[in-house]
């Protein structure tokens, strides 16, 4: 069920639809193949890694997981070293979640245009989409929280989808409407506190949602 919040933002309706998404827990689980891929860098830098909480709090740049596990001189060198493992360990793994090729169809079913904004790192983001079948029209990747906002800007973005409150942060940067979904780290609640306009449960209802806001947006 969609819960709705009043929304300060005022779109024109001349404005031509772009819808943004987030990646990890919005349009893929990937959970599996950042596990593997941790797994695989734990394994070649002897360094121990709790997978299963890695996992459990996706949506924050790389750099900040890996400050966890390995000392702050060097977690550069961590990084480059799991992007480079991460192509052969998680692309296979990683699947749509229920409804992102739906929902992704849907904008494009509008006139609209659908990009992916993410704090993956983009080659690997784009490696992810072209394995599942699915082709936004741009794809901006390494940018987090607030910083999405300026690739949303960029696009004209009205409405941005996310599981993270980073999400809902960047969404309300760039002036387009938070829409969350509830199928990565953050719950409901916190997703609303947040600041999130609209919470659904999970992107099978998001194409019903869209063709209203649309309907809404062109009639203004």
């Amino acid at each position: 069920m969609a819960s709705t919040a009043s929304s300060p933002h005022t779109v024109l309706p001349t404005a031509p639809l772009t819808v943004g998404f987030d990646l990890d827990m919005t349009l893929i689980d990937s959970r599996a193949g950042i596990a593997a891929t941790y797994r695989a860098l734990s394994a070649e830098t002897g360094v121990p890694i709790d997978d299963a909480l890695v996992v459990s709090r996706i949506g924050p740049p790389l750099e900040e997981e890996l400050a966890h596990w390995f000392p702050a001189e060097e977690v550069a060198a961590a990084g480059d070293r799991y992007r480079a493992l991460y192509p052969d360990h998680a692309i296979a793994p990683s699947i749509a979640l229920p409804g992102a090729r739906e929902s992704v169809d849907a904008v494009r079913a509008l006139g609209g245009r659908a990009i992916v904004v993410t704090a993956k790192y983009e080659p690997n983001a784009k490696l992810h989409l072209a394995h599942l079948g699915m082709e936004p029209d741009s794809v901006i990747g390494w940018l987090w929280a607030e910083a999405k906002g300026e690739a949303l800007k960029e696009h004209g973005a009205q409405v941005y989808v996310g599981d993270h409150v980073g999400d809902v942060r960047g969404a309300r940067a760039a002036g387009a409407l938070s829409v969350a979904v509830t199928t990565g780290p953050c719950s409901g609640q916190e997703l609303r506190a947040a600041g999130a306009d609209v919470v659904l449960a999970d992107l099978t209802e998001f194409p019903a949602w869209l063709r209203a806001f649309e309907a809404d947006r062109t009639a203004a």
